[in-house]
Order: C-alpha cells, then sequence, then structure tokens
C-alpha cells in the first residue's frame, strides 16, 4: 500500500503543478481596457452622407476628409488657394468643436485634383500650422466629391 500511496501523491503534485503557470507572478497587474470609442455626428445640417464628422478614440481625434465647402455645402469659388482656406477652415472648427486644436494636429493627408496645384496648395497649408508641421501624405486623385480641387483629412490628438 505505501507505494500506491506514494505513486497517488506524486500523480496528484504534478497535476497540481501543472495546473499552475510558474513563469506569471500570482498577483498580475490588470490588463488595460480598451480606450473609449466616440462617433461624433456632423456639426452641419447639409444633406445627409454616411460618415461621422470625425472619431474619438481615446485621446485621438480622427477627422473624415474636409473639403472646401462653405455653410451652404458647396465648394467656394476662387480655385485652390481659397478650397484650401476653407477646408482648413472647417478643419480648425472641427477640431475645436471636438476639444483639439490646429497645434494638436500630428498628421494629415492631402488629395488634390490636379497635382500641378500642389505648390499653391501648400502655400496656404503652411500658415495654418505655427507651432509645427505635422506629418503629412499627399496623392493626386481622378476627381473629388462635389468637384472639389483639393480634400483633406487630419488626426490629432485631444487634451
Amino acid at each position: 500500500m505505501g507505494g500506491r500511496l506514494k505513486a497517488l501523491t506524486l500523480v496528484l503534485v504534478a497535476l497540481t503543478l501543472a495546473g499552475c503557470d510558474r513563469s506569471r507572478p500570482s498577483s498580475q497587474p490588470a490588463q488595460p481596457s480598451p480606450p473609449s470609442v466616440q462617433y461624433i455626428p456632423r456639426a452641419d445640417n447639409g444633406p445627409a452622407r454616411p460618415f461621422a464628422e470625425a472619431v474619438r478614440v481615446g485621446n485621438m481625434l480622427y477627422l473624415s476628409g474636409q473639403l472646401g465647402t462653405d455653410s451652404t455645402g458647396k465648394v467656394v469659388p476662387g480655385g485652390i488657394e481659397a478650397e484650401t482656406r476653407q477646408t482648413l477652415d472647417n478643419i480648425k472648427a472641427a477640431l475645436e468643436r471636438n476639444g483639439s486644436s490646429m497645434d494638436n494636429v500630428v498628421k494629415c493627408t492631402a488629395m488634390l485634383a490636379d497635382m500641378s496645384e500642389w505648390p499653391a496648395m501648400n502655400q496656404v497649408y503652411a500658415t495654418y500650422f505655427t507651432k509645427h508641421f505635422p506629418a503629412r501624405s499627399a496623392f493626386g486623385t481622378t476627381g473629388l466629391a462635389l468637384g472639389a480641387r483639393m480634400e483633406l483629412e487630419c488626426m490629432a490628438t485631444v487634451e
């Protein structure tokens, strides 16, 4: 009986140890919870469009692409400079509505209907970032919504 009891004890000890993971401390730190996600509806009363003005994830704000449209939803006249100015004014307003600012922009993506207008767009764009220039990507398109010359989307931190 002594041999069987000893073998049974060894089996129980082995089974107990197999259920324990000794590589982790017994009091693991709590895993951080995922950041909250907030979908922010468009602020204007223009025609319904299937996208949010912005999405906030933790302290990051992701703006939908902005065009150089006025309060009526029409692209402003005057060419790429006027559109760029209006686009950036729209972005500035959206950032401020959502607790951010142009100083908190960390990344932009520019889309242009005609890449030959890049220098003119860039001259206006540069005047809106006085503290630092955010990272940026750009590409040419074969067309943009509402016949716009440019669209700009940005990501910013929220304080």
